[in-house]
């Protein structure tokens, strides 16, 4: 979730990239995005399925169409940070049946790379090895029970005083930064890749939410080029891991997980994300969008001029969105458009340690009673069956 809302979320450079040869354009299957779609779409509770990319769906090993419908679940990314545990919530069966009572078939886990890294300046319990055998447990309940798990790097480092700062003093993961670090995010996914290669019913969600756009004295070219390669972007004082950097240090692994790659400002401007696609040798890139009522691109003429193009190109799938007035009146026509275009999407947040009013909750409890805007999500997802 973008840093606006008030709640809560060593290694070297890898050489330079791997040398890529010109990637031939794969041939996109012609898909019915009609509302159609969901009656194809798998959830299957008794085991997550594997997903790889195939034209513009995501798609089991067994050829059938799986549209994502899930939840986010924050607190890895920022409470061992601050030295006070790893979860903000159950991590146990109750709190897993409680999702798929919703129908959901996803659930995103917002990390923080120097948790994941072991940075010595946390405390031992809730870092390195603790911090990734906690994450591999859920990611196996999650499974388990039918989830595919969408791991983000959420929080990491480099010091960044520019406009959109919330930590300007500290190059630690406390807070959002406008591009992954070199330094500490390509180990990151390194580690990460090599943890998960095996399953494939895990994706990869490379960044949370860029904004080199707002750096001082950025461009919007050269925010998409920051994008892309990384290196010394214009108004970031730290060296920057583009998205083809990202990938590329993930499938050098010998993983072929999806990988999610978000656009510009904070994850909502897709205008230039297929003009600058990373090249994968696996074909298995999907785009990463969110969508709240405070960005630019939130009402249907931008849906249909910026994010329609994308949708027709690749899987999309909605990372984050919500809202926060406690009702669901900006969701619901969201969530229709989509439908009509068979993407999907995870709503922000299962998390019962605040309200609606604070920013966007889905329950009320970790049983999953629903607030109000909780009650819409419910509903449509029901729906859907």
């Amino acid at each position: 979730m973008t840093s606006r809302m008030p709640i809560g979320r060593s290694a070297r450079l890898v050489g330079a990239l791997l040398c890529a040869s010109l990637l031939a354009v794969a041939g996109l299957f012609a898909q019915s995005t009609l509302a159609s779609t969901n009656a194809r779409t798998a959830v299957a509770f008794g085991g997550a399925p594997s997903l790889h990319v195939s034209g513009r769906g995501l798609f089991t090993a067994h050829g059938r169409r799986v549209v994502l419908h899930g939840v986010n679940f924050p607190g890895a990314e920022f409470l061992c940070a601050k030295g006070r545990g790893i979860w903000d919530g159950p991590v146990d069966q109750a709190s897993v049946t409680a999702m798929r009572s919703w129908h959901v078939n996803a659930v995103r886990v917002p990390l923080n790379e120097d948790c994941w890294n072991g940075e010595p300046y946390l405390k031992l319990r809730y870092r390195g090895v603790v911090y990734q055998r906690a994450v591999a447990a859920y990611v196996q309940l999650l499974n388990r029970n039918g989830l595919v798990a969408i791991l983000d790097l959420h929080r990491s480092d480099g010091r960044y005083a520019g406009p959109g700062a919330h930590c300007k003093t500290t190059v630690k993961a406390f807070c959002m930064k406008p591009m992954p670090d070199a330094a500490h995010a390509i180990p990151f996914w390194i580690s990460v890749a090599r943890t998960f290669k095996t399953n494939n019913a895990v994706i990869f969600d490379a960044f949370n939410e860029p904004f080199p756009n707002r750096a001082p004295g950025a461009t919007e070219a050269e925010a998409w080029q920051c994008w892309q390669l990384g290196g010394n972007c214009t108004g970031i004082g730290y060296q920057v891991a583009g998205m083809q950097s990202l990938v590329t240090a993930i499938r050098s692994t010998g993983a072929r997980n999806v990988i999610m790659l978000p656009g510009l400002v904070y994850a909502n401007d897709l205008s230039g994300w297929l003009a600058h696609e990373p090249r994968d040798p696996d074909h298995n890139i999907a785009a990463s969008w969110h969508i709240y009522p405070w960005n630019p691109c939130a009402g249907r003429p931008c849906w249909n001029s910026q994010v329609a193009p994308v949708i027709a190109r690749v899987p999309v799938v909605v990372g984050e969105f919500g809202e926060t007035n406690c009702a669901d009146n900006r969701i619901n026509p969201l969530m229709r458009w989509l439908d009509l275009r068979g993407t999907g999407y995870l709503a922000w947040a299962w998390n019962a340690t605040w309200t609606c009013t604070v920013g966007p909750s889905l329950i009320r409890s970790w049983a999953g009673a629903p607030t109000l805007y909780g009650a819409g999500y419910r509903q449509h997802l029901l729906s859907l069956r």
